[in-house]
């Protein structure tokens, strides 16, 4: 402080190398951080679309079953028809 002005403090200005060096060390963490939460989020997106991809082939796979048992079942109920008819027709006779 000098002796005519008792109002404030004097800031001093100086920088330390050591001050410099810890906040580009910061920002490199940070900027490494970033990149690092970049990569993770884009292989999750791709392990994201694997898993719809394979569930949409399953869903198509599910429906080429249903479709397959219902078709045999039809079968089924017809070939039952038949032989009953056919067992009635045997005991008629």
């Amino acid at each position: 402080m000098t002796p005519g002005n008792t109002t404030g403090w004097r800031l001093n200005r100086q920088i330390n190398l050591s001050v410099i060096l810890q906040l580009v060390l910061l920002a490199s963490l940070i900027v490494g951080s970033w990149i690092n939460l970049q990569r993770q989020l884009d292989l999750l997106q791709r392990d994201v679309s694997i898993l719809i991809q394979s569930q949409n082939n399953i869903e198509q796979k599910l429906e080429s079953l249903w479709t397959k048992s219902i078709s045999h079942e039809y079968r089924l109920q017809a070939i039952e028809k038949s032989k009953s008819k056919t067992n009635i027709a045997d005991d008629t006779f």
